[in-house]
């Protein structure tokens, strides 16, 4: 699928009025020349503001988001990744949302990952994957009291009646485990104290209001139900490391991240580019890189631990998970993006793999070669589409100020 900007009737209108003022479809300001004559414009007009949104998609999607990322600042001049008016990202966006917002530049990000040897982003499996002992230990405990109820239950029958027998003791106890299994299988304050010591090294302040460019980053409350942006008033006191955790903390996979007597969630259970926000925050143009598109096999090899196979199926309840996830994700990011189209206020630029391309997020990250492939995936093909999305959207590439690069980045070599 191209990474198409998602526009409907209007959006050159739209561009016109970005172009000309303020959004709202006043005229540019204007000086007067040689000292009272006829007015004229401004050589330089006000740009738009342009917004980023990062969603998450595990180290893969990671992966995906700053290739094209270097590929957009290498193929568009303009453009500078340090330079948008706002960051957005959760999930594993969050972290890469972070570290550009706080100053590093894509190209020591895109080596970073591309590089086994380089040991400036160190991340490593036991810094996720950390059984949450814990929680475990609950499990334990609470599984074993509604066992010993349940059989004390079962061998009581002297309370037994026709309509209330033993058996249905039984079941009511069973009913137990149910509250005893645990909160997730996995912790996140590794992950926290990763990206603390991270931000740390790199010179990149772990707080909201020190910043030097704005950064949110979207969790929900487990108790509530609500969203919850971190970053805005009132939670900006978070250190943003322990943001970055429960934006990341997906369900059953992590447990719930507590944050001054709260538990949250990952930022994208509920909308996925928050594209309302990014509107309230005075966004004229988004660009979503989101690596979250159903896997279509198109018939080709699936790649698994036991070789290859023919189905998304033979990857286990893991992969089935995920990718029934990358489908209600999908679905409602396209949804969203229609209806902020439709409202006519905002442009929404969409960067995104084919279906059939994202194969390449089967395989494990961990391998050099699947990062290389991904990486180098991500940055050809936005380099080679990023030139017929600015030809058909001439106007708006004018309003934010852009021009097609005339030389190739290096970022991919």
């Amino acid at each position: 699928m191209m990474p198409a900007f998602e526009s409907q009737g209007g959006g050159a209108s739209r561009a016109a009025q970005i172009a000309a003022g303020d959004g709202e479809g006043r005229a540019p300001e204007t000086v007067e020349a040689n000292g009272g004559g006829r007015a004229a414009p401004r050589r330089e007009a006000r740009r738009a503001r342009v917004s980023l949104c990062l969603p998450g998609g595990g180290l893969t999607g990671a992966l995906y988001q700053i290739g094209a990322l270097a590929a957009l600042e290498d193929g568009v001049e303009g453009i500078d990744n340090q330079s948008f008016s706002l960051y957005l990202g959760h999930g594993s966006g969050a972290a890469v949302a972070a570290a550009l917002a706080g100053g590093i530049p894509t190209e020591r990000l895109y080596r970073a990952l591309l590089d086994p040897v380089d040991n400036f982003f160190p991340l490593e499996r036991g810094h996720l994957l950390h059984l949450d002992v814990g929680e475990w230990r609950r499990a334990l405990t609470t599984s074993l009291v509604a066992l010993r109820h349940a059989i004390v239950r079962l061998s009581t029958r002297g309370d037994a009646t026709p309509n209330a027998p033993a058996q249905q003791y039984l079941f009511e106890q069973l009913d137990r485990f149910n509250d005893s299994l645990p909160a997730g299988v996995f912790q996140l304050d590794r992950y926290e104290r990763f990206l603390a010591e991270f931000f740390l090294r790199r010179g990149i302040p772990n707080s909201f209001r020190a910043m030097p460019r704005t950064l949110r980053i979207p969790t929900y409350d487990l108790d509530s139900g609500e969203r919850v942006i971190f970053g805005t008033e009132g939670f900006d006191d978070v250190p943003v490391s322990l943001a970055c955790a429960a934006s990341i903390a997906l369900p059953l996979f992590f447990s719930p991240v507590r944050i001054d007597h709260r538990h949250y969630l990952d930022g994208g259970l509920g909308h996925v580019a928050h594209l309302d926000f990014a509107q309230a925050a005075g966004a004229e143009l988004t660009i979503i890189v989101s690596p979250l598109v159903p896997v279509s096999t198109a018939h080709r090899p699936v790649p698994t631990g036991h070789g290859v196979r023919e189905s998304v199926r033979d990857k286990g309840m893991l992969w089935i998970f995920n990718q029934a996830m990358r489908i209600g994700a999908h679905a409602r990011l396209h949804q969203a993006v229609g209806r902020t189209l439709a409202e006519g206020k905002m442009q929404v630029l969409v960067l995104e793999p084919a279906p059939n391309d994202a194969l390449l997020f089967l395989h494990n990250p961990a391998n050099l070669r699947a990062r290389r492939a991904i990486l180098e995936y991500a940055y050809r093909t936005t380099r080679e589409r990023i030139a017929v999305w600015m030809e058909k959207n001439r106007a708006v590439v004018e309003a934010v100020g852009w021009h097609e690069a005339r030389a190739s980045g290096a970022a991919a070599g």
